[in-house]
């Protein structure tokens, strides 16, 4: 099982998506300064996750939200459910 997920920096409302098989333990990864894009930026919270079935779709689904260039498509769908 894989997840795509949102996370928001508490220090400046920034938005970052990206998939994860355990997206707690890669929130930590992004917190400790291990995740380059992130590094810096956080502390990061996770807001949003979705399950999928393969990496493949997980993968899509991160492409997809990262294509809208949006804040408010991004904000759409996390405050949609």
């Amino acid at each position: 099982m894989f997840y795509t997920y949102v996370l928001k920096s508490k220090s400046n409302s920034k938005y970052y998506i990206g998939y994860s098989s355990d997206p707690k333990a890669r929130l930590i990864a992004h917190n400790t300064g291990m995740v380059k894009a992130t590094k810096n930026r956080g502390p990061w919270e996770i807001i949003f996750t979705e399950l999928f079935d393969s990496k493949k779709l997980a993968i899509q689904r991160e492409h997809q939200i990262k294509s809208w260039k949006s804040r408010e498509a991004i904000e759409r769908l996390l405050f949609s459910k």
